[in-house]
């Protein structure tokens, strides 16, 4: 989906929506990435402020934020929608977190909902996303 076309003057400080892709899909340095054990299992990520500043980097100008919070059975789901503004226009993505309102929870649970989703959303721009496919 693209928003309305940047004006004329603004877009000399754009890089097109091609390349940006491609520096998103970077690997991410191992410096940035943590673990944590899952049940049985150990998984790589990269913490949601690294990838801000991975998207400050590669996609200067980046808009973020929250679009819904809703509560389905005992879950919290918040939707989290990024913006990217390229040479050709804006260009935004979102997608969703959750997290339970039962049992022990690391922070609050709408705050973590909220890391999960942004997080997605920058997967779904390509940042971090060859950390699914191990």
């Amino acid at each position: 989906m693209n928003a309305p076309r940047l004006p004329a003057d603004r877009l000399m400080f754009r890089k097109p929506i091609a390349e940006i892709l491609s520096d998103l899909s970077r690997p991410i340095p191992e410096r940035l990435l943590e673990k944590r054990t899952q049940g049985n299992q150990t998984l790589t990520y990269v913490p949601w402020h690294h990838a801000a500043r991975l998207l400050d980097f590669y996609a200067p100008g980046w808009e973020g934020q929250v679009t819904e919070i809703k509560q389905v059975a005992n879950y919290v789901v918040v939707t989290y929608q990024i913006t990217i503004h390229a040479a050709e226009g804006a260009f935004s993505r979102q997608a969703t977190g959750q997290e339970s309102l039962e049992g022990k929870t690391f922070g609050d649970c709408v705050c973590n909902a909220e890391a999960q989703a942004f997080k997605r959303a920058c997967a779904k721009w390509g940042l971090g996303l060859d950390l699914y496919d191990s």
